[in-house]
Protein backbone atom coordinates (compact mmCIF):
# COMPACT_ATOMS: atom_id res chain seq x y z
CA UNK A 1 0.00 0.00 0.00
CA UNK A 2 1.24 3.14 -0.76
CA UNK A 3 2.59 5.39 2.39
CA UNK A 4 0.50 8.05 3.18
CA UNK A 5 2.90 8.81 6.20
CA UNK A 6 6.51 8.34 7.19
CA UNK A 7 7.14 5.16 8.94
CA UNK A 8 9.91 6.64 11.12
CA UNK A 9 9.27 8.43 14.26
CA UNK A 10 7.49 11.91 13.74
CA UNK A 11 7.98 14.78 15.01
CA UNK A 12 4.95 14.41 17.61
CA UNK A 13 6.96 11.49 18.72
CA UNK A 14 5.42 8.78 17.40
CA UNK A 15 5.39 6.25 14.71
CA UNK A 16 2.51 6.40 12.32
CA UNK A 17 0.94 3.02 11.50
CA UNK A 18 -2.00 1.26 10.40
CA UNK A 19 -2.91 -1.87 9.90
CA UNK A 20 -4.86 -1.53 6.31
CA UNK A 21 -2.23 -3.88 3.93
CA UNK A 22 -4.10 -2.26 0.46
CA UNK A 23 -6.16 -0.11 -0.80
CA UNK A 24 -7.47 -1.24 -4.00
CA UNK A 25 -9.55 1.86 -6.20
CA UNK A 26 -10.23 2.37 -9.32
CA UNK A 27 -12.74 1.26 -12.46
CA UNK A 28 -13.12 -2.36 -11.95
CA UNK A 29 -10.98 -2.81 -8.27
CA UNK A 30 -14.08 -5.81 -7.77
CA UNK A 31 -11.93 -7.90 -10.02
CA UNK A 32 -8.77 -8.23 -7.64
CA UNK A 33 -10.82 -9.38 -5.19
CA UNK A 34 -9.67 -12.71 -5.66
CA UNK A 35 -6.27 -12.12 -5.57
CA UNK A 36 -6.87 -9.75 -2.77
CA UNK A 37 -8.28 -13.04 -0.62
CA UNK A 38 -5.00 -15.07 -1.75
CA UNK A 39 -2.61 -12.53 -0.53
CA UNK A 40 -4.44 -13.01 2.99
CA UNK A 41 -4.51 -16.66 3.24
CA UNK A 42 -8.22 -17.25 2.26
CA UNK A 43 -9.57 -19.49 0.80
CA UNK A 44 -13.71 -19.85 1.54
CA UNK A 45 -14.74 -16.71 2.08
CA UNK A 46 -17.55 -15.52 4.20
CA UNK A 47 -19.66 -12.25 2.61
CA UNK A 48 -22.00 -10.01 4.48
CA UNK A 49 -24.10 -8.22 2.60
CA UNK A 50 -27.96 -6.86 3.07
CA UNK A 51 -30.45 -6.93 0.41
CA UNK A 52 -29.45 -3.38 -1.06
CA UNK A 53 -25.82 -4.07 -1.09
CA UNK A 54 -25.78 -7.51 -2.99
CA UNK A 55 -28.00 -5.92 -5.32
CA UNK A 56 -25.26 -3.13 -5.59
CA UNK A 57 -21.95 -5.65 -5.77
CA UNK A 58 -22.92 -8.42 -4.05
CA UNK A 59 -24.17 -10.40 -7.29
CA UNK A 60 -20.70 -8.92 -9.24
CA UNK A 61 -18.94 -10.37 -5.86
CA UNK A 62 -19.75 -13.77 -6.36
CA UNK A 63 -19.45 -14.13 -9.97
CA UNK A 64 -16.37 -12.66 -9.72
CA UNK A 65 -15.39 -15.67 -6.41
CA UNK A 66 -16.95 -18.23 -9.04
CA UNK A 67 -14.54 -17.19 -12.11
CA UNK A 68 -11.80 -17.39 -9.70
CA UNK A 69 -12.89 -20.72 -8.23
CA UNK A 70 -13.05 -19.38 -4.79
CA UNK A 71 -15.54 -21.17 -2.65
CA UNK A 72 -18.49 -18.68 -0.58
CA UNK A 73 -20.87 -18.75 1.72
CA UNK A 74 -22.89 -16.28 2.41
CA UNK A 75 -25.27 -14.20 4.83
CA UNK A 76 -27.92 -11.27 4.12
CA UNK A 77 -29.42 -9.32 6.57
CA UNK A 78 -32.97 -9.43 6.13
CA UNK A 79 -34.93 -5.75 5.55
CA UNK A 80 -33.11 -2.61 7.60
CA UNK A 81 -30.16 -3.24 9.61
CA UNK A 82 -29.34 -1.17 12.59
CA UNK A 83 -25.86 -1.33 14.42
CA UNK A 84 -26.37 -2.54 17.35
CA UNK A 85 -26.20 -5.82 19.63
CA UNK A 86 -29.05 -7.66 17.47
CA UNK A 87 -27.33 -7.14 14.12
CA UNK A 88 -23.83 -7.88 15.46
CA UNK A 89 -25.54 -10.94 17.10
CA UNK A 90 -27.35 -12.08 14.01
CA UNK A 91 -23.91 -11.92 12.09
CA UNK A 92 -22.35 -14.00 14.55
CA UNK A 93 -24.95 -16.80 13.83
CA UNK A 94 -25.17 -17.13 11.03
CA UNK A 95 -21.49 -17.12 10.48
CA UNK A 96 -19.68 -20.42 8.76
CA UNK A 97 -17.04 -21.94 10.47
CA UNK A 98 -15.58 -23.24 7.43
CA UNK A 99 -14.84 -19.74 6.62
CA UNK A 100 -11.24 -18.56 6.51
CA UNK A 101 -11.66 -14.92 5.80
CA UNK A 102 -14.76 -12.12 6.18
CA UNK A 103 -15.61 -9.95 3.27
CA UNK A 104 -18.20 -6.99 3.78
CA UNK A 105 -19.63 -5.98 0.92
CA UNK A 106 -21.50 -2.43 1.82
CA UNK A 107 -20.84 0.72 3.26
CA UNK A 108 -21.77 1.95 6.95
CA UNK A 109 -23.65 -0.90 8.79
CA UNK A 110 -21.99 -3.79 7.20
CA UNK A 111 -18.62 -2.32 7.29
CA UNK A 112 -18.71 -2.29 11.23
CA UNK A 113 -20.27 -5.34 12.17
CA UNK A 114 -17.81 -7.04 9.58
CA UNK A 115 -15.20 -5.39 11.67
CA UNK A 116 -16.39 -6.63 14.61
CA UNK A 117 -17.16 -10.29 13.45
CA UNK A 118 -13.05 -10.21 12.31
CA UNK A 119 -12.08 -9.19 15.82
CA UNK A 120 -14.24 -11.93 17.00
CA UNK A 121 -12.90 -14.50 14.77
CA UNK A 122 -9.39 -13.46 14.19
CA UNK A 123 -9.96 -13.82 11.11
CA UNK A 124 -9.12 -11.15 8.20
CA UNK A 125 -11.22 -9.03 6.64
CA UNK A 126 -11.87 -7.43 3.03
CA UNK A 127 -14.79 -4.70 2.91
CA UNK A 128 -16.28 -4.19 -0.45
CA UNK A 129 -17.50 -0.39 -0.71
CA UNK A 130 -20.71 -0.40 -2.06
CA UNK A 131 -20.62 3.82 -1.59
CA UNK A 132 -18.20 6.63 -0.39
CA UNK A 133 -20.69 7.62 2.59
CA UNK A 134 -18.74 7.94 5.55
CA UNK A 135 -14.61 7.21 6.78
CA UNK A 136 -14.89 3.95 9.03
CA UNK A 137 -13.31 2.32 6.26
CA UNK A 138 -10.15 2.69 7.36
CA UNK A 139 -10.59 2.89 10.96
CA UNK A 140 -10.56 -0.14 13.79
CA UNK A 141 -13.27 1.30 15.48
CA UNK A 142 -17.43 0.46 15.00
CA UNK A 143 -20.06 2.81 15.06
CA UNK A 144 -22.34 1.17 17.32
CA UNK A 145 -25.00 1.85 19.39
CA UNK A 146 -24.84 0.00 22.63
CA UNK A 147 -27.71 0.71 25.15
CA UNK A 148 -29.05 3.04 23.68
CA UNK A 149 -26.28 5.07 23.44
CA UNK A 150 -23.92 6.07 20.20
CA UNK A 151 -20.32 4.57 20.93
CA UNK A 152 -17.03 4.16 18.79
CA UNK A 153 -16.65 0.46 19.39
CA UNK A 154 -12.79 -0.79 19.58
CA UNK A 155 -12.71 -3.54 16.84
CA UNK A 156 -10.29 -3.98 13.66
CA UNK A 157 -9.63 -2.56 10.43
CA UNK A 158 -9.90 -4.03 7.45
CA UNK A 159 -7.03 -5.40 6.03
CA UNK A 160 -8.28 -4.56 2.70
CA UNK A 161 -10.47 -2.03 0.96
CA UNK A 162 -11.65 -2.20 -2.24
CA UNK A 163 -13.80 0.61 -3.72
CA UNK A 164 -14.48 0.17 -7.27
CA UNK A 165 -15.41 3.83 -8.39
CA UNK A 166 -18.26 1.93 -11.59
CA UNK A 167 -19.84 0.59 -8.01
CA UNK A 168 -19.67 3.45 -5.69
CA UNK A 169 -20.46 6.49 -7.96
CA UNK A 170 -24.16 4.58 -8.68
CA UNK A 171 -24.83 5.19 -4.93
CA UNK A 172 -28.03 6.88 -4.11
CA UNK A 173 -27.13 10.43 -4.34
CA UNK A 174 -28.02 10.94 -0.85
CA UNK A 175 -25.31 8.41 0.42
CA UNK A 176 -22.77 10.54 -1.96
CA UNK A 177 -23.87 13.59 -0.30
CA UNK A 178 -23.18 11.78 3.49
CA UNK A 179 -19.83 10.93 2.03
CA UNK A 180 -18.87 14.33 1.01
CA UNK A 181 -20.49 15.78 4.51
CA UNK A 182 -18.11 13.63 6.28
CA UNK A 183 -15.18 15.06 4.34
CA UNK A 184 -16.43 18.57 4.93
CA UNK A 185 -16.87 17.90 8.79
CA UNK A 186 -12.55 17.76 9.17
CA UNK A 187 -12.72 21.57 8.86
CA UNK A 188 -13.94 21.24 12.38
CA UNK A 189 -12.26 18.42 13.26
CA UNK A 190 -8.81 19.70 12.71
CA UNK A 191 -9.83 23.20 14.73
CA UNK A 192 -10.89 21.50 17.46
CA UNK A 193 -7.72 19.14 17.66
CA UNK A 194 -5.43 22.36 17.33
CA UNK A 195 -7.72 24.32 20.46
CA UNK A 196 -7.85 21.70 22.29
CA UNK A 197 -4.20 20.98 22.67
CA UNK A 198 -3.44 24.27 23.13
CA UNK A 199 -6.10 24.79 26.09
CA UNK A 200 -5.61 20.39 27.34
CA UNK A 201 -2.26 19.79 25.78
CA UNK A 202 -3.85 16.90 24.10
CA UNK A 203 -1.40 15.03 21.78
CA UNK A 204 -1.46 16.65 18.40
CA UNK A 205 0.29 16.03 15.26
CA UNK A 206 0.84 18.48 12.32
CA UNK A 207 1.77 15.63 9.63
CA UNK A 208 -1.49 13.75 10.19
CA UNK A 209 -3.89 17.37 10.05
CA UNK A 210 -1.97 17.96 6.72
CA UNK A 211 -2.65 14.68 5.52
CA UNK A 212 -6.54 14.81 5.80
CA UNK A 213 -6.07 19.05 5.03
CA UNK A 214 -5.23 17.80 1.70
CA UNK A 215 -7.26 15.33 1.13
CA UNK A 216 -10.14 17.35 1.73
CA UNK A 217 -8.82 20.39 -0.14
CA UNK A 218 -9.14 17.41 -3.36
CA UNK A 219 -12.73 16.99 -2.88
CA UNK A 220 -13.72 20.84 -2.12
CA UNK A 221 -12.06 20.98 -5.65
CA UNK A 222 -13.97 18.25 -7.50
CA UNK A 223 -17.30 19.05 -5.44
CA UNK A 224 -19.09 20.56 -8.54
CA UNK A 225 -17.94 17.35 -10.75
CA UNK A 226 -19.28 15.16 -7.45
CA UNK A 227 -22.55 16.41 -8.22
CA UNK A 228 -22.47 14.87 -11.72
CA UNK A 229 -21.25 11.66 -10.29
CA UNK A 230 -17.77 12.21 -12.51
CA UNK A 231 -15.11 9.10 -11.16
CA UNK A 232 -12.43 11.83 -10.57
CA UNK A 233 -14.22 13.82 -8.35
CA UNK A 234 -16.28 10.55 -6.33
CA UNK A 235 -12.85 8.69 -6.11
CA UNK A 236 -11.60 11.86 -4.56
CA UNK A 237 -14.24 11.37 -2.19
CA UNK A 238 -13.52 7.49 -1.78
CA UNK A 239 -9.61 8.12 -1.09
CA UNK A 240 -10.56 10.67 1.56
CA UNK A 241 -12.48 9.40 3.41
CA UNK A 242 -10.14 5.82 3.76
CA UNK A 243 -7.48 8.65 4.71
CA UNK A 244 -9.51 10.30 6.98
CA UNK A 245 -9.83 6.67 8.65
CA UNK A 246 -6.25 6.08 8.32
CA UNK A 247 -5.30 9.52 9.89
CA UNK A 248 -7.26 8.03 13.09
CA UNK A 249 -5.30 5.00 13.19
CA UNK A 250 -2.26 6.70 12.45
CA UNK A 251 -2.97 9.01 15.15
CA UNK A 252 -4.30 6.87 17.70
CA UNK A 253 -7.25 9.47 18.27
CA UNK A 254 -10.32 9.97 16.13
CA UNK A 255 -9.39 13.84 16.60
CA UNK A 256 -8.22 14.18 12.77
CA UNK A 257 -11.62 12.93 11.30
CA UNK A 258 -14.85 13.97 13.91
CA UNK A 259 -15.06 17.02 16.70
CA UNK A 260 -18.47 18.85 17.76
CA UNK A 261 -19.98 18.22 14.62
CA UNK A 262 -20.25 14.63 14.71
CA UNK A 263 -21.52 14.79 18.41
CA UNK A 264 -24.39 17.02 16.94
CA UNK A 265 -24.81 13.49 14.41
CA UNK A 266 -24.77 11.01 17.59
CA UNK A 267 -26.94 13.53 19.89
CA UNK A 268 -30.06 13.10 16.97
CA UNK A 269 -29.39 9.66 16.20
CA UNK A 270 -29.97 9.10 19.74
CA UNK A 271 -32.75 10.74 19.87
CA UNK A 272 -34.13 8.93 16.82
CA UNK A 273 -33.24 5.68 18.70
CA UNK A 274 -34.78 6.73 21.70
CA UNK A 275 -37.63 8.99 20.74
CA UNK A 276 -38.22 8.15 16.91
CA UNK A 277 -37.33 12.47 16.40
CA UNK A 278 -36.18 12.75 12.57
CA UNK A 279 -32.57 12.11 11.90
CA UNK A 280 -30.27 11.71 8.45
CA UNK A 281 -27.51 9.86 7.28
CA UNK A 282 -24.30 10.64 9.93
CA UNK A 283 -22.72 12.64 7.11
CA UNK A 284 -25.51 14.37 5.92
CA UNK A 285 -25.97 15.39 9.43
CA UNK A 286 -22.05 16.28 9.98
CA UNK A 287 -21.85 18.41 7.20
CA UNK A 288 -25.09 20.46 8.32
CA UNK A 289 -23.63 20.94 11.85
CA UNK A 290 -20.46 21.68 10.61
CA UNK A 291 -21.95 24.98 9.12
CA UNK A 292 -23.78 25.19 12.60
CA UNK A 293 -20.12 24.92 14.05
CA UNK A 294 -18.29 27.50 11.94
CA UNK A 295 -21.17 30.09 12.43
CA UNK A 296 -20.93 29.31 16.16
CA UNK A 297 -17.36 29.95 15.81
CA UNK A 298 -17.38 33.49 13.89
CA UNK A 299 -19.50 34.55 17.31
CA UNK A 300 -16.80 32.88 19.56
CA UNK A 301 -14.24 35.12 17.47
CA UNK A 302 -16.09 37.99 18.20
CA UNK A 303 -15.91 38.03 22.00
CA UNK A 304 -12.96 39.12 24.79
CA UNK A 305 -12.93 36.56 27.04
CA UNK A 306 -14.30 38.04 30.29
CA UNK A 307 -13.07 36.12 33.65
CA UNK A 308 -15.32 37.26 36.27
CA UNK A 309 -18.18 36.29 33.86
CA UNK A 310 -17.03 32.83 33.46
CA UNK A 311 -16.42 32.10 36.58
CA UNK A 312 -19.87 33.22 37.61
CA UNK A 313 -21.08 31.26 35.15
CA UNK A 314 -19.52 28.19 35.95
CA UNK A 315 -20.10 28.60 40.03
CA UNK A 316 -23.82 29.11 39.48
CA UNK A 317 -23.95 25.57 36.75
CA UNK A 318 -26.26 23.12 38.73
CA UNK A 319 -24.88 19.76 37.31
CA UNK A 320 -27.90 18.27 38.76
CA UNK A 321 -30.48 20.28 37.27
CA UNK A 322 -28.63 20.05 33.82
CA UNK A 323 -28.69 16.09 34.54
CA UNK A 324 -32.72 16.10 35.09
CA UNK A 325 -32.57 17.86 31.39
CA UNK A 326 -29.92 15.88 29.94
CA UNK A 327 -32.33 12.52 30.79
CA UNK A 328 -35.17 14.38 29.33
CA UNK A 329 -33.61 14.95 25.67
CA UNK A 330 -31.95 11.42 25.64
CA UNK A 331 -33.87 9.30 27.46
CA UNK A 332 -31.89 6.16 29.22
CA UNK A 333 -28.84 6.82 27.01
CA UNK A 334 -28.16 9.78 29.68
CA UNK A 335 -27.28 7.66 32.21
CA UNK A 336 -24.69 6.58 30.33
CA UNK A 337 -23.28 9.96 29.46
CA UNK A 338 -23.85 10.88 33.00
CA UNK A 339 -21.88 7.92 34.44
CA UNK A 340 -19.01 8.81 32.41
CA UNK A 341 -19.06 12.62 33.96
CA UNK A 342 -18.80 10.96 37.38
CA UNK A 343 -15.01 9.64 35.90
CA UNK A 344 -14.14 12.56 33.41
CA UNK A 345 -15.03 15.17 35.76
CA UNK A 346 -15.67 17.81 33.03
CA UNK A 347 -17.59 19.86 35.26
CA UNK A 348 -15.35 20.46 38.01
CA UNK A 349 -15.31 23.64 39.12
CA UNK A 350 -12.10 23.52 41.00
CA UNK A 351 -10.26 22.81 37.82
CA UNK A 352 -12.00 25.32 35.71
CA UNK A 353 -10.20 28.47 36.64
CA UNK A 354 -6.50 27.23 35.83
CA UNK A 355 -7.97 26.26 32.31
CA UNK A 356 -10.32 29.52 32.39
CA UNK A 357 -6.61 31.67 32.67
CA UNK A 358 -4.84 29.36 30.06
CA UNK A 359 -7.89 29.96 27.58
CA UNK A 360 -7.65 33.86 28.08
CA UNK A 361 -3.38 33.75 28.25
CA UNK A 362 -3.67 32.16 24.58
CA UNK A 363 -6.73 33.59 23.01
CA UNK A 364 -5.13 35.27 20.11
CA UNK A 365 -3.57 31.72 19.41
CA UNK A 366 -6.94 30.08 19.24
CA UNK A 367 -8.52 33.39 17.37
CA UNK A 368 -5.46 32.41 14.95
CA UNK A 369 -6.27 28.83 14.57
CA UNK A 370 -9.90 29.19 13.88
CA UNK A 371 -9.03 31.86 11.06
CA UNK A 372 -6.18 29.11 9.19
CA UNK A 373 -8.95 26.36 9.53
CA UNK A 374 -12.03 27.01 9.02
CA UNK A 375 -13.72 28.56 5.91
CA UNK A 376 -16.35 31.05 7.08
CA UNK A 377 -19.83 30.09 6.95
CA UNK A 378 -20.86 31.76 3.94
CA UNK A 379 -18.13 29.76 2.27
CA UNK A 380 -19.50 26.78 3.68
CA UNK A 381 -23.08 27.55 3.01
CA UNK A 382 -22.83 27.77 -0.88
CA UNK A 383 -20.70 24.67 -0.95
CA UNK A 384 -23.54 22.51 1.00
CA UNK A 385 -25.68 24.27 -1.19
CA UNK A 386 -24.21 23.52 -4.78
CA UNK A 387 -24.03 19.87 -3.28
CA UNK A 388 -27.87 19.94 -2.53
CA UNK A 389 -26.84 19.18 0.97
CA UNK A 390 -29.72 20.53 3.94
CA UNK A 391 -27.98 23.86 5.42
CA UNK A 392 -30.31 23.98 8.45
CA UNK A 393 -31.59 20.98 11.39
CA UNK A 394 -35.45 22.27 10.37
CA UNK A 395 -34.80 20.25 6.50
CA UNK A 396 -34.25 16.85 8.36
CA UNK A 397 -37.07 17.77 10.47
CA UNK A 398 -35.05 19.29 13.61
CA UNK A 399 -36.60 22.00 14.93
CA UNK A 400 -34.29 24.99 16.75
CA UNK A 401 -35.06 24.11 20.03
CA UNK A 402 -33.61 20.82 19.55
CA UNK A 403 -30.66 22.29 17.84
CA UNK A 404 -29.84 24.05 20.26
CA UNK A 405 -30.31 21.36 23.63
CA UNK A 406 -28.02 19.23 21.13
CA UNK A 407 -25.42 21.45 21.63
CA UNK A 408 -25.80 21.61 24.89
CA UNK A 409 -25.59 17.66 25.02
CA UNK A 410 -22.39 17.68 22.47
CA UNK A 411 -19.95 18.56 25.50
CA UNK A 412 -21.50 15.64 27.64
CA UNK A 413 -21.04 12.71 24.99
CA UNK A 414 -16.90 12.31 25.71
CA UNK A 415 -14.11 13.55 27.13
CA UNK A 416 -13.19 15.27 24.12
CA UNK A 417 -12.76 19.46 24.17
CA UNK A 418 -15.16 20.67 21.52
CA UNK A 419 -16.64 24.44 21.31
CA UNK A 420 -19.66 23.64 23.64
CA UNK A 421 -16.99 22.80 26.29
CA UNK A 422 -15.20 25.78 25.54
CA UNK A 423 -18.41 27.90 25.38
CA UNK A 424 -18.94 26.40 29.40
CA UNK A 425 -15.46 27.42 29.84
CA UNK A 426 -16.05 30.79 28.97
CA UNK A 427 -19.39 31.32 30.56
CA UNK A 428 -21.44 32.10 26.89
CA UNK A 429 -23.30 28.97 26.35
CA UNK A 430 -26.21 30.14 26.83
CA UNK A 431 -25.31 33.03 24.01
CA UNK A 432 -23.81 30.36 21.63
CA UNK A 433 -27.35 28.28 21.97
CA UNK A 434 -29.21 31.55 21.48
CA UNK A 435 -27.43 32.33 18.02
CA UNK A 436 -28.53 28.67 16.66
Amino acid sequence: MKQYISPEKCACGKVHSASVKDVVTGSGAVRRLPESIRSLGGQKAFLLADHNTDRAAGCTVCRVLDEAGIPWSRYLFAGEIAPDEASVGSACMHFDKSCGIIVGIGSGVINDISKILSNLTGLPFIIVATAPSMDGYASATSSMERDGLKISLPSRCADIIIGDTDIVKNAPMHMLRSGIGDMIAKYVSITEWRISHIITGEYYCEEVASLVRKALKKCVDNAEGFTRREDAAVEAVFDGLVLGGLAMSYAGVSRPASGIEHYFSHVWDMRALTFGTPSDLHGIQCGMASLIAARLYEKVKQITPDREKALRYVEQFDLESWHDQLRTFLGKSADTMIELEHREGKYNKQTHPARLDLIISHWDEILSVIDEELPSAEELHSLLTLLGMPTTPEEIGIDKECARMAFRATKDIRDKYVLSRLAWDLGILDELCDAI
